[in-house]
């Protein structure tokens, strides 16, 4: 039987990539010494192409499903090899590549490191990760073959992978950097980034020989810091939307906040009652900007009066949210045990 199955192998063989895997790209053909015997069957299938080499040398590309019979003259690069055959077998070792012509799928990607630019709108610097997917396919089989397998008999998407990533993400980090999208702006134009990568990735990836395609950006994650500086950049901006709404400036109120931190933090009734004064008096201060009259010198021969008009500034500080539920409770007390 091995004397038979020898004859055989010497009169026919059919050159097929067969079942490759999904994570194959390239993949030399090798059977018995790989040697191309006369009358010998090339099929190329859907989804596939395939290299011809000799002697270091590209010969012929064929990019389409096919089945070629190599016993006879009008296949193109047949004349070629036909010199290398000499009876049933051939004298010189040649090399056939198969390679995927359809497209990768699903492909991820991330930034390593933080791109960083300073914010357009709030001139802070800021720090962001992005990531997506996108697709490819081999559009160039000699560029690709030449400049990314080279001498490699299997080539993987796993293999190719690295060759990818490095190259991909300095252009996607060149690009948001130069966009300079502000914090607020750049999530809702994740499509616009995507879009605009694409000249940049035509460039730079066909000089390897394949294309990029559906590339999408996902996500956006601004670093810790970032998120910090524009919370705080936020809760600065509320505050003097507020202080402006009640007309006051931002200096009086952030007086009048510290007054309160200190009446806080002094601890007793005592503390409480400072706290109170001095922010009874930046509501009279308020009072007066808003354009509201109110009397700020105390009237020993008219007590009642006095106290009516310091209970009443208390309510209006209470009801602008100046000061608390407790404290304005416990000044209004004191209020009216001095009476």
């Amino acid at each position: 039987m091995t004397i038979f199955d020898g004859i055989r192998r010497q009169l026919r063989t059919v050159i097929e990539w067969r079942d490759p895997s999904p994570e194959a790209l390239f993949s030399q053909w090798s059977d018995n010494g790989d040697e191309i015997k006369n009358a010998s069957k090339l099929i190329v299938n859907p989804g596939q192409g395939c290299i011809f080499v000799y002697e270091g040398q590209i010969r012929s590309v064929l990019t389409e499903p096919c089945m070629i019979e190599l016993s006879t003259a009008n296949v193109p690069f047949w004349t070629t090899i036909s010199r290398f055959m000499q009876s049933f077998q051939s004298e010189h070792k040649v090399g056939l590549y198969f390679f995927r012509t359809a497209k990768v799928l699903n492909q991820k990607w991330g930034t390593l490191s933080p791109i960083k630019y300073e914010d357009p709108k709030y001139g802070i610097p800021v720090a962001v990760k992005a990531f997506g997917n996108f697709s490819y396919r081999i559009s160039e089989p000699r560029d690709f073959f030449v400049n990314v397998v080279g001498a490699h008999t299997d080539y993987t998407t796993a293999d190719f992978r690295t060759v990818m990533a490095e190259r991909l993400v300095q252009s996607i980090t060149d690009h948001i950097a130069e966009c300079r999208l502000a914090y607020t702006e750049i999530d809702a134009h994740r499509e616009e980034i995507a879009t605009g990568m694409s000249p940049r990735l035509t460039a730079e990836f066909g000089k390897l020989g394949f294309a990029v395609d559906d590339f999408r950006l996902e996500g956006i994650n601004f670093d810790e810091d970032t998120v910090r500086r524009i919370g705080r950049i936020a809760d600065m901006t509320a505050e003097a939307q507020a202080v402006k709404a009640v007309g006051m400036d931002y200096a009086s109120m952030q007086k009048l906040e510290a007054l309160r931190e200190a009446a806080r933090n002094e601890g007793g009734g005592a503390g409480i009652g400072v706290g109170l004064g001095a922010g009874i008096g930046m509501g009279q201060t308020m009072a007066q900007t808003m354009g509201q009259t109110a009397s700020t010198t105390p009237q020993p021969a008219n007590g009642g009066s006095d106290a009516a008009a310091r209970l009443s500034q208390l309510k209006q500080m209470f009801d602008q949210g100046l000061i608390t539920a407790e404290e304005f409770a416990a000044k209004k007390k004191q209020i009216l045990e001095s009476l």
